[in-house]
Protein backbone atom coordinates (compact mmCIF):
# COMPACT_ATOMS: atom_id res chain seq x y z
CA UNK A 1 0.00 0.00 0.00
CA UNK A 2 1.25 3.24 -0.64
CA UNK A 3 2.69 5.58 2.04
CA UNK A 4 0.24 6.63 4.47
CA UNK A 5 0.37 9.35 7.40
CA UNK A 6 -1.32 10.64 10.20
CA UNK A 7 -1.31 14.38 11.77
CA UNK A 8 -2.19 14.31 15.11
CA UNK A 9 -3.89 17.33 15.92
CA UNK A 10 -4.71 19.35 19.36
CA UNK A 11 -7.57 21.80 19.01
CA UNK A 12 -8.19 24.61 21.61
CA UNK A 13 -4.30 25.23 23.57
CA UNK A 14 -4.68 27.35 25.83
CA UNK A 15 -3.73 27.79 29.79
CA UNK A 16 -7.58 26.47 30.74
CA UNK A 17 -7.22 23.19 28.56
CA UNK A 18 -3.74 21.95 28.74
CA UNK A 19 -4.16 20.38 31.86
CA UNK A 20 -6.70 18.14 29.96
CA UNK A 21 -4.20 17.30 27.71
CA UNK A 22 -0.98 16.96 29.80
CA UNK A 23 -0.70 13.06 30.62
CA UNK A 24 -2.07 12.37 26.79
CA UNK A 25 0.68 14.33 25.79
CA UNK A 26 3.16 12.71 27.56
CA UNK A 27 1.80 9.46 26.80
CA UNK A 28 2.04 10.10 23.19
CA UNK A 29 5.79 11.42 23.72
CA UNK A 30 6.09 8.18 25.62
CA UNK A 31 5.60 5.94 22.14
CA UNK A 32 8.82 7.58 20.04
CA UNK A 33 8.76 10.59 17.73
CA UNK A 34 5.45 11.74 17.19
CA UNK A 35 5.06 14.93 16.08
CA UNK A 36 1.72 17.05 16.77
CA UNK A 37 0.17 20.17 15.48
CA UNK A 38 -0.81 22.65 18.16
CA UNK A 39 -4.37 24.81 17.40
CA UNK A 40 -2.86 28.20 19.75
CA UNK A 41 -6.06 30.06 20.91
CA UNK A 42 -4.98 33.70 21.77
CA UNK A 43 -7.86 34.01 24.75
CA UNK A 44 -9.58 31.46 24.92
CA UNK A 45 -13.36 32.39 26.08
CA UNK A 46 -11.87 36.08 26.76
CA UNK A 47 -10.34 34.56 30.51
CA UNK A 48 -7.12 32.25 29.40
CA UNK A 49 -4.70 34.24 27.95
CA UNK A 50 -2.20 31.87 26.37
CA UNK A 51 0.90 34.82 25.45
CA UNK A 52 0.72 35.52 29.10
CA UNK A 53 1.38 32.38 30.43
CA UNK A 54 4.79 32.08 30.89
CA UNK A 55 4.64 28.45 31.34
CA UNK A 56 2.64 27.50 28.24
CA UNK A 57 4.50 29.92 26.21
CA UNK A 58 7.62 27.78 27.69
CA UNK A 59 6.02 24.60 27.07
CA UNK A 60 5.06 25.46 23.29
CA UNK A 61 8.61 26.88 22.42
CA UNK A 62 10.12 23.20 23.50
CA UNK A 63 7.30 21.91 21.41
CA UNK A 64 8.71 24.09 18.50
CA UNK A 65 12.03 22.61 18.99
CA UNK A 66 11.20 19.36 19.08
CA UNK A 67 9.27 19.60 15.60
CA UNK A 68 5.80 20.05 16.20
CA UNK A 69 3.36 22.15 14.68
CA UNK A 70 1.84 26.20 16.12
CA UNK A 71 -1.12 26.82 14.23
CA UNK A 72 -3.85 30.01 15.11
CA UNK A 73 -6.89 28.60 16.01
CA UNK A 74 -9.14 31.94 16.33
CA UNK A 75 -8.63 34.57 18.70
CA UNK A 76 -11.32 33.83 21.46
CA UNK A 77 -12.48 30.79 20.38
CA UNK A 78 -16.27 32.29 21.30
CA UNK A 79 -19.39 33.78 19.15
CA UNK A 80 -19.89 37.07 21.01
CA UNK A 81 -21.21 38.40 17.88
CA UNK A 82 -24.72 40.05 17.78
CA UNK A 83 -27.14 37.37 18.03
CA UNK A 84 -28.06 35.35 14.75
CA UNK A 85 -31.02 36.83 12.55
CA UNK A 86 -31.58 34.12 10.32
CA UNK A 87 -32.88 30.68 10.32
CA UNK A 88 -29.52 29.61 8.64
CA UNK A 89 -27.67 31.52 10.73
CA UNK A 90 -29.45 30.63 14.22
CA UNK A 91 -28.87 26.88 13.39
CA UNK A 92 -25.25 27.50 12.65
CA UNK A 93 -24.35 29.78 15.37
CA UNK A 94 -27.00 28.28 18.18
CA UNK A 95 -27.65 24.34 17.15
CA UNK A 96 -24.30 23.54 15.20
CA UNK A 97 -22.08 25.40 17.73
CA UNK A 98 -21.41 28.35 20.05
CA UNK A 99 -18.26 28.47 19.11
CA UNK A 100 -18.17 29.52 15.56
CA UNK A 101 -16.22 32.69 16.30
CA UNK A 102 -15.33 33.47 12.60
CA UNK A 103 -18.44 32.80 11.10
CA UNK A 104 -20.45 36.01 11.89
CA UNK A 105 -17.38 38.53 11.70
CA UNK A 106 -17.08 41.29 8.87
CA UNK A 107 -14.06 41.33 6.92
CA UNK A 108 -12.87 44.71 9.16
CA UNK A 109 -13.75 42.57 12.54
CA UNK A 110 -11.72 39.12 11.01
CA UNK A 111 -9.31 41.25 9.58
CA UNK A 112 -8.54 42.88 13.10
CA UNK A 113 -8.14 39.76 15.04
CA UNK A 114 -5.99 37.18 12.40
CA UNK A 115 -3.50 40.74 12.36
CA UNK A 116 -3.56 40.44 16.40
CA UNK A 117 -2.86 36.79 15.88
CA UNK A 118 -0.27 36.93 13.17
CA UNK A 119 1.79 39.61 15.81
CA UNK A 120 1.46 37.36 18.95
CA UNK A 121 3.17 34.73 16.97
CA UNK A 122 5.62 37.40 15.18
CA UNK A 123 6.73 38.29 18.73
CA UNK A 124 7.62 34.71 19.81
CA UNK A 125 9.60 34.03 16.52
CA UNK A 126 6.95 31.40 15.33
CA UNK A 127 6.63 30.69 12.17
CA UNK A 128 2.64 30.84 11.35
CA UNK A 129 1.38 28.80 8.38
CA UNK A 130 -1.75 27.57 9.47
CA UNK A 131 -4.64 28.82 10.33
CA UNK A 132 -8.17 27.00 11.46
CA UNK A 133 -11.19 28.83 12.31
CA UNK A 134 -13.20 27.80 15.80
CA UNK A 135 -15.45 24.97 14.68
CA UNK A 136 -13.77 25.33 11.41
CA UNK A 137 -16.33 27.96 10.26
CA UNK A 138 -15.63 30.87 8.42
CA UNK A 139 -17.93 33.45 7.13
CA UNK A 140 -17.58 35.24 3.93
CA UNK A 141 -16.09 38.06 5.63
CA UNK A 142 -13.55 36.16 7.12
CA UNK A 143 -12.61 34.05 3.88
CA UNK A 144 -12.11 36.96 2.44
CA UNK A 145 -9.64 38.42 5.15
CA UNK A 146 -7.93 35.20 5.45
CA UNK A 147 -6.27 35.77 1.81
CA UNK A 148 -4.55 38.53 2.71
CA UNK A 149 -2.39 37.17 5.46
CA UNK A 150 -0.06 35.18 4.07
CA UNK A 151 -1.27 32.04 5.46
CA UNK A 152 -0.03 29.09 3.74
CA UNK A 153 -3.47 27.02 4.50
CA UNK A 154 -6.57 26.78 6.36
CA UNK A 155 -8.97 23.32 6.58
CA UNK A 156 -12.21 21.60 7.31
CA UNK A 157 -13.09 18.68 8.62
CA UNK A 158 -12.71 17.13 5.07
CA UNK A 159 -10.36 18.98 3.48
CA UNK A 160 -6.85 21.56 4.04
CA UNK A 161 -7.59 24.31 1.51
CA UNK A 162 -4.19 25.97 0.05
CA UNK A 163 -4.43 29.74 0.46
CA UNK A 164 -4.84 32.26 -0.79
CA UNK A 165 -7.09 30.41 -3.45
CA UNK A 166 -8.41 27.87 -1.14
CA UNK A 167 -7.48 25.13 -3.45
CA UNK A 168 -8.72 22.09 -2.11
CA UNK A 169 -6.71 18.91 -0.62
CA UNK A 170 -7.99 15.76 0.84
CA UNK A 171 -7.29 15.05 3.83
CA UNK A 172 -9.94 13.22 5.64
CA UNK A 173 -10.57 13.90 9.88
CA UNK A 174 -11.30 11.52 12.57
CA UNK A 175 -13.22 13.67 15.38
CA UNK A 176 -15.08 13.15 18.79
CA UNK A 177 -18.52 14.44 20.02
CA UNK A 178 -17.43 13.43 23.57
CA UNK A 179 -20.07 16.30 25.69
CA UNK A 180 -22.24 13.41 26.07
CA UNK A 181 -22.71 9.71 26.78
CA UNK A 182 -24.85 9.06 23.54
CA UNK A 183 -22.73 11.60 21.64
CA UNK A 184 -19.38 9.25 22.58
CA UNK A 185 -20.73 6.10 21.97
CA UNK A 186 -21.85 7.30 18.51
CA UNK A 187 -18.47 8.81 18.19
CA UNK A 188 -17.02 5.59 18.49
CA UNK A 189 -19.19 4.00 15.79
CA UNK A 190 -18.76 6.78 13.35
CA UNK A 191 -15.42 7.30 13.93
CA UNK A 192 -14.01 3.62 13.24
CA UNK A 193 -16.20 3.33 10.39
CA UNK A 194 -14.64 6.71 9.17
CA UNK A 195 -10.91 4.74 9.47
CA UNK A 196 -11.42 2.42 7.32
CA UNK A 197 -13.23 3.92 5.00
CA UNK A 198 -10.35 6.12 4.30
CA UNK A 199 -7.78 3.66 5.17
CA UNK A 200 -6.14 4.18 1.29
CA UNK A 201 -6.07 7.88 1.91
CA UNK A 202 -2.21 9.60 1.53
CA UNK A 203 -3.07 11.88 4.82
CA UNK A 204 -6.02 11.21 7.98
CA UNK A 205 -5.73 13.89 10.23
CA UNK A 206 -6.38 12.98 14.34
CA UNK A 207 -9.11 16.17 15.52
CA UNK A 208 -8.90 15.85 19.24
CA UNK A 209 -10.30 18.15 21.74
CA UNK A 210 -9.93 18.94 25.71
CA UNK A 211 -13.08 17.31 26.44
CA UNK A 212 -11.91 14.04 24.76
CA UNK A 213 -9.04 13.76 27.80
CA UNK A 214 -12.13 14.43 30.30
CA UNK A 215 -13.68 10.86 29.18
CA UNK A 216 -12.24 7.20 29.29
CA UNK A 217 -14.20 6.14 26.26
CA UNK A 218 -12.97 8.58 23.85
CA UNK A 219 -8.89 9.49 25.39
CA UNK A 220 -9.25 5.38 25.34
CA UNK A 221 -10.57 5.65 21.79
CA UNK A 222 -7.10 7.89 20.47
CA UNK A 223 -4.41 6.11 22.55
CA UNK A 224 -5.78 2.76 20.77
CA UNK A 225 -6.12 4.30 17.45
CA UNK A 226 -3.07 6.08 17.34
CA UNK A 227 -1.09 2.23 18.25
CA UNK A 228 -3.02 1.10 15.61
CA UNK A 229 -2.25 3.53 12.73
CA UNK A 230 1.64 3.21 14.12
CA UNK A 231 1.42 -0.20 13.94
CA UNK A 232 -0.91 -0.38 9.98
CA UNK A 233 2.49 1.18 8.61
CA UNK A 234 1.36 5.16 8.77
CA UNK A 235 4.05 7.28 9.58
CA UNK A 236 2.93 10.65 12.07
CA UNK A 237 3.74 14.31 10.88
CA UNK A 238 2.46 17.42 10.99
CA UNK A 239 -0.38 19.25 8.85
CA UNK A 240 2.84 21.76 7.39
CA UNK A 241 5.04 19.15 6.72
CA UNK A 242 2.61 17.04 4.75
CA UNK A 243 1.72 19.20 2.81
CA UNK A 244 5.21 20.59 2.16
CA UNK A 245 5.73 17.27 0.82
CA UNK A 246 2.54 16.90 -1.03
CA UNK A 247 3.68 20.69 -3.00
CA UNK A 248 6.96 18.82 -4.13
CA UNK A 249 5.51 15.79 -5.21
CA UNK A 250 1.72 16.65 -7.14
CA UNK A 251 2.81 19.93 -7.78
CA UNK A 252 2.12 20.62 -11.86
CA UNK A 253 1.01 23.75 -12.20
CA UNK A 254 3.03 25.38 -9.65
CA UNK A 255 0.37 27.07 -8.31
CA UNK A 256 1.59 25.47 -4.89
CA UNK A 257 5.46 25.87 -4.84
CA UNK A 258 5.52 28.75 -3.70
CA UNK A 259 4.78 26.97 0.05
CA UNK A 260 8.52 26.63 0.14
CA UNK A 261 9.63 29.99 -0.05
CA UNK A 262 6.99 31.02 2.64
CA UNK A 263 8.51 27.99 5.11
CA UNK A 264 12.15 29.86 3.95
CA UNK A 265 11.08 32.96 5.61
CA UNK A 266 9.44 31.70 8.48
CA UNK A 267 12.53 30.99 10.62
CA UNK A 268 12.49 31.14 13.95
CA UNK A 269 14.51 33.80 15.90
CA UNK A 270 17.57 32.42 17.62
CA UNK A 271 16.25 33.66 20.99
CA UNK A 272 12.77 34.45 21.42
CA UNK A 273 11.26 36.22 23.63
CA UNK A 274 8.49 34.69 25.79
CA UNK A 275 6.20 37.59 27.04
CA UNK A 276 5.42 40.27 24.30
Amino acid sequence: MANREFALVLHDIAPITWPDYRAFVEEIDSMGEIPMTWLVVPDFHHRSNTFEDTDLLQLLHQRRERGDELALHGFYHCDDAPAPRTPRDYFMRRLYTYEGEFYPLSYAEALERLQRGVELFRAQGWPLEGFVAPAWLLGEGARQALKTQGFTYTSDPGQLYFLPDYTPIKAPSLVWSARSRWRRGMSWVVNERARRRHRHEPLIRLGLHPVDMRHAISRRYWLTTIRRLLEEGYRPTTKISWLQRHCSQHDKTGALSRMDTRLENARPEPNPPLNN
